[in-house]
């Protein structure tokens, strides 16, 4: 046998143990690099469950949303992943029962160790049940989709943390205005509070800073227009904010303090609405809306002797809610009277004994004009007070027989920030198509005799594809939903305002800025009010039908508005989208340039107002309370003769609709 080489079989065992070597080696390496990617997953994987967790328990809220709003006839739209209450311990199935919310909320945000902190939402008991989709929106910090959406509905405003949106109410009886739910019992906490804090913050620093530098910046374009502020006791307009879940006693009003009182911002998911500016304002909260856009009112001043005008932010709307139906009805006069005392006491008021000073009472007259010592009868009597008698209130609904009081608009739903914003609304709507001839949206009074609302729904029923109708019954939100009313408004050439529970309506403003041309049935709904804001001639932007004739079957709507020629139905269609401006309260941080908003307008009306009544006490006039029957007449007319309106102003046959 031939012999091998000893190099060669020295060779072999070379390349054999290197083989084994590597081998070895590279089973090592990946063990050890599998193990760690491992590791690497797992804690990919417990980041992302803790980084979901909030998602995961927002979900959980609109589970409770839903079945929260089942109850009232309203099923949210959102997307729900239901928990295992059972099994995870979540408190969600105990919070009805008075879980502990806040020891839930702490856990949550352990468990995002920290990095969550900044983003916990303390709600009140009656906000969770009552949450729908625009909650995740007030946490701004969220990643990935939440925060995205987050941006998409934030506003320009510092104090603004988007409050969640109030679910949309059940109309009911008594009074009909009111959108109604079951009162909840709500539990305030810290994150709402500081909201409420900065929302109603006054007077500050500031303030201060800014009312000097105001006057002193435009001291020319200021005379006869300076304005003066009184720093009332905070429980006069503060205190009722940061209570703000006990001003209603079937709806929770906190949503609707956000963004200086126009409420959260709406979506333009369908178009209907511009892309900025909409907000789901509530009808009521024009104190507070006044109140911020009159912080920044260019000629503040802090010397009250230089004021032409001395304005008190009372929020006398928000305390008289409190005690019109079921609560304590003897604190119905309790802060009124206690306001005027202070106003008598305070030197500005001593000057004129308050004929240069003016407030805002966001709710209609009539609850404030109790002509009763009985507190079981409807309003308070802050009108009707001697001190009250000497001041200029607002109002957005007027007496035709007083002169005290001054409407002017209700809140709608947008609010500009710009005239370029004003203008792209103006155009959009002079250029639809509308598709209907008239349209109403309301329901009908059964209980009223007098009330016209069924004969319209009747007539319009019967005017099959010319008229639309939106019907607003118990148990239906359509009639609350901003989107609906705009885009019925905005297929319609004219819409039906008839009164409601009282002369005026809220809906009349939305219509208008819809372009659409109000057909009124009641002189009291507009012609006798809004006199700095409507022109006097009411046939430039509206018609007028007698509510007698409907009621006797004498007039056709339908006939009577097919009547109308084209060239002059498009000469008020064009005067209504002019009056846009004038219908609107513009975003009190930017303003209007060119354009004079609702706001302006009002101002403007007190100041002159205010002047008039300084230069008849000069010349030794006095107010006469025998005139104030024909104030309506004296307004409108200059006249205390007789008129065809008479009988719709006739006191001894008053009726609220």
């Amino acid at each position: 046998m031939k012999k091998v080489p000893i190099l060669k079989k020295g060779c072999s065992k070379f390349w054999y143990f290197t083989v084994v070597f590597l081998l070895w080696f590279l089973l090592l390496y990946f063990f050890f690099n599998s193990g760690s990617k491992l590791d690497k997953k797992d804690d990919f994987l417990l980041k992302h469950h803790y980084d979901n967790f909030v998602d995961t328990d927002e979900s959980s809220f609109g589970g409770v949303n839903r079945n929260s709003n089942e109850e009232t006839g309203h099923v949210a739209s959102d997307s729900i992943m239901d928990m295992d209450t059972k099994a995870t311990g979540n408190p969600v199935d105990n919070f009805f029962t008075g879980g502990d919310w806040d020891k839930y909320l702490r856990e949550v945000s352990n468990a995002g160790k920290e990095s969550k902190h900044e983003n916990q939402i303390h709600l009140t008991e009656n906000e969770a049940r009552s949450i729908n989709k625009v909650f995740g929106e007030g946490n701004r910090e969220e990643s990935g989709n939440a925060r995205s959406t987050a941006r998409e509905n934030q506003v320009k405003k510092p104090f603004d943390h988007s409050l969640p949106r109030e679910a949309r109410r059940r109309r009911v009886k008594k009074p009909a205005r009111e959108k109604r739910v079951k009162k909840q019992v709500d539990h305030s906490l810290p994150r709402e509070e500081k909201v409420i804090e900065e929302v109603i913050e006054q007077p500050n620093k500031e303030d201060q800073i800014r009312r000097q530098t105001n006057s002193d910046s435009h001291p020319e374009s200021c005379v006869g227009r300076y304005i003066y502020i009184h720093n009332l006791p905070s429980r006069f307009n503060g205190d009722l904010v940061r209570h703000c879940q006990s001003l209603n006693e079937w709806s929770n009003m906190c949503p609707y303090l956000s963004n200086f009182g126009f409420g959260p911002q709406l979506k333009n998911s369908e178009r209907t609405l511009s892309n900025t500016g909409w907000y789901d304002t509530n009808q009521f909260m024009l104190e507070i809306i006044f109140h911020h856009k009159m912080k920044q009112y260019k000629c503040l001043t802090n010397d009250s002797s230089l004021a032409s005008a001395i304005f008190v932010p009372y929020y006398s709307g928000l305390d008289v809610a409190r005690y019109l139906w079921n609560a304590d009805k003897k604190m119905k006069d309790y802060y009124s009277r206690h306001l005027v005392k202070w106003l008598r006491e305070s030197p500005e008021w001593k000057r004129l004994w308050g004929s240069d000073h003016f407030m805002v009472a966001g709710r209609i007259t009539w609850d404030f004009r109790r002509l009763t010592n009985n507190n079981n009868d409807w309003g308070n009597q802050l009108m009707i007070l001697p001190e009250s008698r000497n001041m200029t209130v607002l109002t957005i609904e007027s007496s035709p027989w007083n002169n005290n009081d001054f409407a002017v608009p209700y809140p709608t739903y947008f609010h500009p920030s710009s005239d370029n914003e004003v203008f792209q609304w103006q155009n959009r709507m002079r250029r639809l198509k509308r598709q209907f001839l008239f349209s109403f949206a309301g329901g009908p009074r059964p209980d009223l005799p007098d009330s016209i609302r069924t004969d319209i729904i009747e007539q319009c029923q019967a005017a099959r594809e010319k008229c639309l109708l939106l019907e607003c019954i118990t148990g239906s939100s359509n009639c609350y939903e901003p989107v609906n009313l705009m885009k019925m408004f905005q297929s319609s050439t004219f819409c039906l305002q008839p009164p409601g529970d009282s002369y005026t309506r809220r809906s009349t403003f939305d219509s208008i800025l819809a372009g659409c041309i109000p057909v009124f049935f009641h002189p009291g709904s507009s012609y006798a009010q809004y006199l700095w804001h409507f022109p006097r001639d009411y046939t430039k932007y509206s018609v007028f039908i007698p509510a007698n004739k409907i009621k006797d079957e004498k007039v056709s709507i339908e006939r009577t508005l097919s009547r109308i020629p084209i060239q002059r139905v498009w000469a008020m269609r064009e005067e209504v989208i002019k009056l846009i401006p004038g219908m609107v309260y513009a975003d009190p941080s930017y303003g209007l340039e060119t354009l004079k908003d609702a706001f302006d307008l009002t101002i403007d009306g007190v100041l002159e107002r205010v002047e008039k009544i300084k230069m008849d006490i000069k010349a030794g006039k006095n107010f006469s309370e025998d005139i104030e029957e024909y104030t309506w007449k004296k307004i409108l007319f200059g006249t205390e003769g007789k008129h065809e309106w008479d009988h719709f102003f006739d006191r001894s046959k008053m009726i609220m609709y």
